[in-house]
């Protein structure tokens, strides 16, 4: 059976745990060559053995610590993947935090929390793009997936911080696939589900009395339900670096909801504002005012 990414180069942050984990084994299984990146050393050294197992053939598997927020470390991490495979052709920006949890108006509220997810989750999307772009484009093609969600479809009362974060990326996602497309790159974000990961544990364990009750008791239906199966957004993760997706791009993805493995067939009508971010004005609702 063929393998998807077979010679594929791929970088995944935030790979240590969870769903970055999750995405860097899909593509391991698929015939990619795969570098993962994360703050915390012993578990990136923990993960390199559990990855080891579905690496196919001679393709290679690189760890390295970086925080994403640090464009230098962000830059040694690029030069350090490109090293071990002479080129790079996906990038998945899937690292990413929940920051503070208040309402702004909390006499308790975490500004710096706030800032730091703004850091992490957009800024640290920034550095890998601009990191990685330049080898992109010497190949005049390739693939960058960023890793949205929720918090850009819908309002997250108590969690601004990873709301407005995950919403603005999903526009710079939108204006860098305008901007790459003459270079064949293909840019799109992916709304993964209501996931159990680390992200739910810190809401349950740090966000009660800080998020809206409502939005507590969401989370506790969902760690009850089980959630969405972290391989629906790792199974997209591999189809849009394939190039099965050739073409497709500036889109927001659920994972969940959408019938995403056959959009390439669909290019034409994909040229239009369909799975993006929009305006909704009343003539779109039927109503007339």
């Amino acid at each position: 059976m063929e393998l998807k990414l077979t010679g594929k180069n791929i970088i995944v942050t935030g790979g240590s745990q969870g769903l970055g984990k999750e995405i860097a084994k899909y593509c391991l299984i698929e015939g990619a060559s795969v570098a993962i990146c994360a703050r915390n050393k012993s578990a990136l050294d923990k993960v390199y053995d559990e990855l080891l197992a579905y690496k196919q053939h001679h393709e290679t598997l690189s760890v390295f610590v970086a925080d994403v927020s640090d464009q230098e470390e962000v830059n040694a991490f690029v030069e350090y993947a490109i090293s071990r495979t002479q080129s790079l052709n996906v990038l998945i920006n899937n690292a990413g935090i929940h920051g503070s949890k208040n309402t702004i108006d909390d006499s308790e509220f975490d500004l710096q929390g706030w800032i730091e997810a703004v850091r992490v989750n957009l800024f640290g999307t920034l550095n890998m793009c601009r990191a990685a772009i330049p080898y992109l484009k010497k190949n005049s093609f390739g693939k960058i997936i960023n890793l949205s969600g929720g918090g850009a479809t819908s309002p997250m009362p108590g969690m601004s911080a990873y709301a407005a974060s995950k919403a603005a990326l999903v526009r710079f996602t939108e204006t860098i696939a305008m901007e790459l497309r003459e270079f064949n790159i293909d840019v799109n974000a992916i709304a993964p589900g209501a996931m159990n990961t680390r992200l739910l544990e810190d809401v349950l364990i740090n966000g009660k009395g800080k998020v809206t009750a409502d939005y507590y008791e969401k989370a506790l239906k969902q760690k009850e339900s089980g959630g969405t199966p972290l391989s629906k957004a790792a199974e997209l993760c591999v189809y849009l670096a394939s190039d099965e997706s050739n073409g497709v791009t500036g889109k927001l993805i659920s994972a969940v909801w959408d019938d995403w493995s056959h959009l390439h067939e669909h290019l034409t009508e994909l040229d239009s504002d369909v799975y993006t971010l929009r305006r909704i004005v009343p003539d779109d609702m039927g109503m007339y005012f």
